[in-house]
């Protein structure tokens, strides 16, 4: 932790608890605190974004701190920069995650930038993470509270910025965070927390998507090609979905529940087995597009902890480097819906070394055919 002696930090205050409690942290260390609220999406759009809600949460912390609090608005960027990622990934019939994208290029990106125009020293969220200087580098590490750590979505972002992040509430439990809160009578304590992306709110996925991408039907198919059912547009659903499928019992098939496990979208048909230990549902490795380091190339380990979705245990793997800077990462064991356009992030000893975006999920026979490839 730097010394704080009045040191100018900027935090962005959400108007939800944690980022509060961040900034009554650094408050009561001796920094000089300010607050910014970011905005990101127009909310009259849908009318589920809490933007305003959460700007005068924001400002009523604000007051209770006694420190000032900025406003800026960031939707242009959001949209160009993460947004339009997002539907040209749905297009492509692939599961995108948006909150990656909206730390590298947004919380990380133009906001950071924001804050040092406003004379921040540092700059700090209310994300559950830790940051620790080890020798000449600064290591992104897992938060104290396994449970919601948030590294995983943090490991696009550039690592020359650790230096001058902070995460005051990295070495909390949530439930110390809540306990915080109510001691200090933070007006925000009792709030509950987000979920979802700002820009869906709490409406239905599809509704939203309807708005913006074309609904496009087409057939649901086992992978022998037998005329299952109709999918509403392949960008509704994900690997490994049961929900939603409507598609029933055949003759002479058992009685199990439906999944799905691949897309074919030259085709526009969604594949669909049966159980949910099909076969057809697990990988044995992954292929990534280009991999993000927070670590120098030379010093990564050949084995590593892999994370393919949020909440996720960590995965014991084996890490292949190729020369066109993408990667191979090989299970232990193999795993159910690895899913493309998701990120696979990498651990090592509970550092966050880096991650990328993946591209391909091999099955066992595909994925020793690329191990011999890349070999």
């Amino acid at each position: 932790m730097p010394s704080p002696s009045r040191t100018p930090v900027i935090v962005a205050l959400s108007g939800g608890v944690d980022s509060a409690v961040a900034a009554c942290l650094l408050v009561d260390q001796g920094f000089d605190v300010a607050g910014l609220f970011m905005s990101n999406w127009e909310e009259d759009e849908t009318g589920y974004c809490t933007s305003a809600e959460d700007f005068q949460d924001a400002l009523r912390v604000a007051d209770q701190l006694g420190i000032a609090l900025h406003r800026v608005s960031f939707a242009s960027a959001y949209r160009e920069r993460v947004f339009a990622h997002f539907l040209e990934e749905l297009r492509r019939g692939r599961t995108p995650n948006p909150d990656v994208l909206c730390n590298r290029e947004i919380k990380f990106g133009v906001c950071y930038a924001h804050a040092q125009r406003l004379g921040a020293r540092y700059f700090a969220t209310g994300h559950y993470a830790r940051v620790e200087q080890q020798g000449a580098d600064h290591a992104l590490l897992r938060a104290v509270d396994a449970d919601k750590d948030q590294t995983y979505f943090l490991h696009a972002i550039d690592p020359a910025l650790l230096g001058n992040v902070l995460f005051p509430i990295g070495s909390m439990l949530k439930s110390e965070v809540r306990a915080f809160a109510r001691a200090r009578a933070l007006v925000v304590h009792d709030k509950r927390d987000s979920t979802g992306i700002c820009f869906i709110g709490e409406r239905p996925f599809a509704d939203f998507l309807g708005r913006h991408l074309p609904a496009r039907p087409g057939p649901i198919e086992s992978p022998e090609g037998e005329l299952l059912g109709t999918h509403a547009g392949l960008m509704n659903y994900t690997l490994g979905q049961r929900q939603g499928l409507g598609v029933g019992g055949r003759r002479g098939a058992n009685d199990q529940p439906w999944y799905v496990a691949g897309k074919d979208v030259a085709r526009n048909a969604l594949i669909v087995v049966q159980g949910r230990e099909h076969p057809r549902l697990f990988s044995a490795a992954l292929e990534t597009e280009g991999l993000h380091l927070l670590v120098d190339r030379e010093s990564l380990p050949r084995r590593v902890q892999a994370q393919i979705r949020y909440r996720q245990r960590p995965l014991a793997a084996g890490l292949e480097m190729r020369a066109d800077a993408t990667a191979l990462v090989t299970f232990d064991q193999a795993q159910r819906a690895v899913t493309p356009g998701q990120s696979v992030v990498l651990y090592s000893a509970g550092r966050c070394i880096g991650g990328a975006v993946i591209r391909t999920a091999l099955p066992v026979a595909e994925q020793s055919a690329a191990r011999r490839a890349s070999g």
